[in-house]
């Protein structure tokens, strides 16, 4: 039985700084199966989590000086929420592991501690119906963990509560930010070189810095002002930091002589490209289902485009215009 140790070492930290970043993100996985923290017996408790290592290494970190079982489901290098929604930490993974580890003759009891936010893909009923294993849900997050234990294995009402606090929402930026670099690099080279066709190095300069302060509101500024943001929506948050961020481009970039189409397609297209980087956030929030995801895409991607179209053609015609 592999026995892992609850300290993390250097490399672990250079993982998962790593993978906050993007950086070898679909590969940060450990292998599926029963693992031994410290020395546990048969009576110990059998603690279930993803195969994503920086879910692993937490919880094996959160459980250090303790004697206990940790049963590690293969959900493909995904996190035990996403990997829920996904059916990946699901029922049929669970009895899988179950049978494959035979854990059934390593421990005497047949309790499993599994994490809250697994329980949309787990059917706890069924679970006990075909492998005689029980399911208690214990926390939320794994540093409540040592508290459950101690607490005789009883949820209380803040080891239950889903937050969603600035540097909750802080940590997601780097990941979404290297996803959008190339994309983002490409859009801003094209628009320096045709604002430079258009109106010379400045207003191609101008334009480029436009639509990187666009993509910023979206990327950043909406997640970290989400809660003091109006709307309910993710794009429509984003759409008002897209609109700040052309107000204070209009005053910066000297807007007045921009022309009223120009202005008018600034407006338009701005927001529209904040609103689409923000609707990348709406996935990991804490309070959207997935069934919201997809109804909101459907809604404000074609929005979107049209706004993008209409606001880049504007532009254009307005610098034609101030040329000719």
């Amino acid at each position: 039985m592999p026995q892992i140790s609850s300290d993390l070492r250097f490399d672990d930290l250079i993982g998962r700084w790593k993978a906050r970043w993007g950086i070898g993100r679909m590969s940060y996985l450990v292998p599926p199966g029963l693992y031994a923290i410290g020395r546990p017996t048969g009576s110990d408790q059998v603690v279930v989590t993803a195969n994503y290592k920086m879910s692993f290494d937490i919880v094996r970190n959160e459980l250090a000086g303790r004697n206990v079982w940790l049963l590690v489901l293969e959900t493909h290098g995904i996190n035990v929420w996403c990997a829920a929604g996904k059916g990946t930490f699901g029922t049929e993974e669970l009895v899988h592991r179950l049978e494959a580890t035979g854990l059934a003759r390593i421990v005497t009891h047949r309790r499993l501690l599994l994490p809250i936010l697994g329980a949309p893909g787990v059917a706890a009923h069924q679970v006990a119906q075909r492998t005689g294993f029980s399911i208690v849900y214990a926390t939320i997050r794994a540093s409540d963990l040592p508290r459950f234990l101690d607490n005789g294995q009883v949820t209380t009402p803040d080891m239950g509560k889903l937050t969603f606090s600035l540097y909750e929402r802080l940590v997601l930026v780097p990941v979404e930010v290297m996803h959008s670099l190339v994309p983002t690099a490409v859009i801003i080279l094209c628009l320096f070189l045709c604002g430079t066709l258009f109106g010379g190095a400045t207003s191609g300069l101008q334009a480029a810095i436009a639509y990187l302060g666009a993509t910023l509101a979206g990327l950043v500024a909406t997640p970290l002002l989400l809660p003091w943001l109006p709307g309910k929506s993710f794009s429509i948050k984003g759409t008002v930091t897209g609109v700040l961020w052309c107000i204070l481009w209009y005053f910066a970039g000297n807007g007045a002589t921009w022309g009223l189409p120009a202005t008018i397609g600034a407006f338009l297209a701005l927001p529209a490209v904040s609103a689409f980087y923000a609707l990348n956030f709406t996935g990991c929030s804490t309070y959207t289902s997935r069934t919201g995801v997809k109804r909101e895409m459907r809604r404000a991607l074609p929005l979107m485009g049209g706004a993008v179209a209409l606001g880049v053609l504007l532009f254009v015609a307005g610098k034609i215009c101030v040329i000719c």
